[in-house]
């Protein structure tokens, strides 16, 4: 057990889960929309909803969407940049299901209309698990270098992408793909102990039936992005 784990991450706020956490749940969801936030839809589950207002967690997931990391001294003043910045954000709290209790999902849209729906946990210690990008099942816990690949769902694509990151001696860390059925649209997770390099990322985008590529820098507990 590390320092870490006993006394928790450096960060501005009362709880790890609900703070820090929250903030690195809402970094999490800007990389995947792929940078600024425009409009944002938050459902609240759990403890989330039940003590979000208290702990400061709506405040904290915003200040995450507007890219600030756990131990910015502005997070308190998160609500009022959003509204300088255009950011509308609405809040609610619902049952999810069978979902961890500090779970969020956000329906967000980008300024050039793109909607993404990322739901995740914030699992203790400031640590995050996201969940669900889309309508795909995911297990990322934003702590490396990754790839997220929207492709058509056939033989050879998923050989082809992890041997473009060969070529260019990228090591992957982990790998999950989902799919909505077979030949379908698929969603592939790739960490890396690298970032990709640029060219590698172009070729990958450029592979018959790939249909989007996001990049996702680690999330730092301590620092964000």
């Amino acid at each position: 057990m590390s320092v870490f784990d006993i006394i928790g991450p450096i960060m501005i706020g009362p709880s790890s889960s609900h703070t820090a956490g929250a903030v690195r749940l809402g970094l999490a969801a800007r990389a995947i929309i792929g940078g600024q936030v425009s409009r944002a839809d938050i459902t609240l589950h759990g403890s989330f909803a039940e003590t979000y207002s208290g702990h400061g967690t709506d405040i904290a997931l915003v200040a995450g969407l507007l890219g600030m990391s756990p131990d910015d001294e502005r997070i308190p003043s998160a609500m009022q940049i959003a509204h300088e910045q255009g950011l509308r954000v609405a809040f609610h709290t619902a049952d999810l299901g069978d979902v961890h209790p500090n779970t969020a999902q956000m329906e967000l849209v980008s300024p050039d209309g793109t909607r993404r729906t990322v739901r995740g946990g914030s699992v203790g210690g400031g640590s995050i698990l996201i969940t669900r990008i889309d309508q795909f099942a995911v297990d990322f816990t934003g702590d490396n270098h990754a790839l997220v690949v929207s492709y058509k769902d056939q033989p050879g694509i998923i050989a082809k992408i992890t041997s473009l990151l060969a070529a260019e001696n990228v090591n992957i860390a982990a790998m999950r793909v989902s799919r909505e059925a077979k030949h379908s649209r698929a969603l592939a997770i790739i960490e890396m102990d690298q970032p990709a390099p640029e060219k590698s990322i172009d070729k990958i985008a450029r592979v018959p039936s790939v249909h989007t590529v996001m990049v996702l820098p680690p999330i730092s507990v301590e620092e964000g992005v």
